[in-house]
């Protein structure tokens, strides 16, 4: 792709085949292919552990590309601050953390991602809403959900500014529970937790079921 861009689109529409219009076409579903959001190309990295919704998370904590890279370099020593912040991160764990520290830690992998990102516009991640109803609130979601993956409740809630975690405790604000829901109920229930329904969640973020489809693709992008 560099070469490419490098040559121009006058120079390839004097070759054979080419005319000014197709070369000018070319270039231009390059530049559109070029600029891509922090999470997309998180992910596209291939890093070990690192699933889309993984890549998502990361991208949220860290805004920016030079940020993300930044902070995972600078990982490698366990004792720093960046390791401690990486593994606080709800959802990254030892395993995941550990994957992306020895990823940016290769020599050749730093250096073709310097090359690569040279030719990138990456998108900042979308900044967590700070007036929406759930902002700043934990929320842990439990049992069976319906109309939505968990990946895409955890999405959906983090985008919304709110805090996910995986288990009840006395700092937990609302508890989404689905069918099938056990012990985190119970806790809940004795904490005196606000127990929510799958459907009064989504009436509670505004996201009704017409609109849910649209919303996703829009968190995907």
């Amino acid at each position: 792709m560099a070469e490419v861009r490098a040559r121009g689109a006058l120079p390839l529409a004097d070759q054979h085949g080419w005319g000014a219009r197709s070369a000018e076409n070319l270039f231009a579903a390059i530049r559109e292919k070029a600029r891509i959001p922090l999470a997309r190309l998180i992910f596209a990295l291939g890093i070990r552990h690192v699933g889309e919704g993984s890549a998502g998370l990361l991208a949220r904590s860290f805004g920016t590309w030079p940020a993300f890279r930044a902070a995972m370099e600078a990982a490698s020593d366990p004792e720093s601050a960046e390791w401690e912040a990486l593994n606080a991160i709800d959802g990254v764990g030892t395993v995941m953390a550990g994957a992306l520290v020895d990823f940016f830690q290769d020599p050749g992998t730093r250096a073709a991602l310097d090359r690569l990102v040279a030719h990138l516009d990456i998108i900042p991640a979308e900044i967590p809403a700070s007036e929406s109803p759930v902002a700043g609130k934990t929320v842990v979601f439990t049992g069976t959900l319906e109309t939505m993956t968990r990946a895409e409740a955890k999405a959906q809630a983090e985008a919304l500014g709110a805090k996910v975690s995986g288990s009840v405790s006395a700092k937990t604000d609302i508890l989404v529970a689905g069918p099938g829901a056990g012990s985190k109920r119970t806790k809940a229930e004795t904490l005196g937790i606000e127990i929510l329904s799958e459907e009064a969640w989504r009436e509670r973020v505004g996201c009704a079921a017409a609109d849910r489809r649209r919303y996703f693709r829009f968190l995907r992008t």
